[in-house]
């Protein structure tokens, strides 16, 4: 049977009620990559207001790995209601709070002893580990690379690339930022292999220690093990290695951006985990908190240490009612079982879009790590021109044919698949056909 029931056109006209309440009540700027109005979602699927049920492949871009209303999660946070909301940990100390920072300091990479500090989104997160590696090496300066997108607060949309979508109209932003082209395999210079091609990539980074920004100045080198906004690129584990060598020799903070990557969606916990190195400070949110609003800072508890008495925290960080779903989602995320699922989830999706690349020409490139994957299309496949306009209509197509879906990419021609983990097979497997038909349309067009 399938899991893809249309009753109505979508939008149908209760959504299209909800789509205008919206546009009456919410600012323009705040962007929605489809039409669906939801009434309610469990599993990988979704139903709209109109009584339409969908397949999920966007995954709240990449918040729900373990699933739609997990029913330990959903467990987990009804027991907690009934025994307390949150009394803040500026004020008290809280179970929740420590058991989650206890099982995060275990399960991040890394043998050392380490501290956990919980914030509520990805943003915050990543802002308060520059702060943090700020404060403890004594610098201001921050390296970050072309691509990343670490939020949208005023520091980390500093960090955060992709001028356009992001930026435009908020400057000016925060000094002493140094970015520099993250690895592309994709788009790598012609006539260059592989190796000559990262080689180059290593020795423009020297390049930029020199030109841009001395090595002694800088507080922290922060980095998403594979970029999501940024188009689903893996960065090689060489090009990690030689981050981790640089930040041991000059007393630089390595921070790892897990918050899309990571919690289980590439096969491994944290993406960093396929390259062998240990970051200093791990940040996490998304699918962490299962669709709970939480973020976490996990790293050296000599660095996590560093600020003074008052010098971190908030009023809704370690919230109990998100503490207690983070820590279910942790256990089912970090299990074997659930983490060789996500390797077949990938290799299904993997090889689908190996055998869509070879017969769709708008197809520049397929890639990811794990679950997480993406498909890049393009004008030409020699000039690799991005061809925003064809994603789009893909996207469009396929939502209107049941398959919820977003857009990546610096050029925004990417379609990334993120669905929850906890799909079936045969789930996967419709979804990826209406995808393909969708593309088969285009192609046509």
């Amino acid at each position: 049977m399938s899991h893809i029931q249309l009753k109505t056109a979508l939008p149908g006209p209760k959504s299209l009620a909800a789509l205008e309440r919206r546009k009456n009540a919410l600012p323009a700027g705040l962007a929605k990559s489809t039409d669906i109005a939801v009434d309610k979602a469990e599993g990988a699927l979704v139903w709209d207001l109109d009584g339409n049920q969908l397949l999920d492949f966007a995954g709240g871009i990449g918040m729900i790995n373990v699933g739609h209303r997990n029913e330990k999660v959903v467990d987990a946070i009804r027991r907690q209601l009934d025994r307390y909301i949150h009394t803040c940990s500026l004020v008290t100390t809280m179970d929740p709070y420590l058991d989650l920072a206890e099982l995060l300091n275990r399960l991040t990479p890394g043998d050392f002893p380490k501290k956990t500090l919980l914030a509520n989104s990805g943003s915050e997160a990543v802002e308060n580990a520059v702060n943090i590696a700020k404060y403890y090496t004594k610098r201001n300066a921050i390296l970050c690379f072309e691509g990343a997108y670490h939020g949208r607060t005023l520091l980390t949309l500093s960090l955060t690339s992709k001028y356009g979508l992001f930026k435009k109209g908020f400057g000016s932003f925060v000094s002493d930022i140094y970015r520099i082209p993250a690895p592309n395999l994709y788009r790598k210079t012609e006539g260059l292999t592989d190796t000559q091609y990262m080689q180059s990539c290593i020795t423009q980074l020297e390049q930029a220690l020199i030109a841009q920004i001395d090595p002694e100045s800088l507080a922290a080198i922060i980095i998403e093990p594979v970029q999501g906004e940024g188009g689903f690129l893996p960065i090689p584990d060489a090009y990690l290695q030689k981050l981790r060598e640089i930040c041991d020799k000059h007393g630089i903070v390595f921070i790892a951006d897990e918050i899309q990557c990571g919690a289980a969606r590439t096969g491994r916990l944290f993406a960093v985990e396929h390259s062998g190195v240990v970051p200093d400070i791990i940040v996490s949110a998304k699918s962490i908190g299962a669709g709970m609003p939480i973020s976490a800072i996990t790293g050296r508890a000599s660095i996590l240490d560093s600020p003074h008495l008052g010098g971190v925290g908030g009023t809704y960080g370690g919230s109990p009612v998100a503490c207690v779903a983070a820590i279910e989602a942790l256990k089912i995320l970090s299990s074997p079982a659930f983490l060789k699922r996500a390797v077949e989830v990938g290799e299904i999706i993997r090889v689908t879009l190996e055998k869509w690349k070879e017969k769709y020409p708008v197809i520049g490139d397929v890639r990811g790590v794990g679950a997480m994957r993406l498909v890049e299309f393009v004008k030409d496949r020699n000039s690799r021109e991005p061809d925003p306009d064809i994603t789009l209509k893909i996207i469009r197509d396929a939502v209107a044919h049941g398959l919820i879906l977003i857009r990546a990419g610096l050029y925004s021609n990417c379609i990334r698949l993120l669905p929850p983990l906890v799909i079936t097979d045969e789930q996967l497997a419709e979804g990826l056909g209406v995808l393909e038909a969708a593309i088969a349309r285009a192609q046509t067009s």
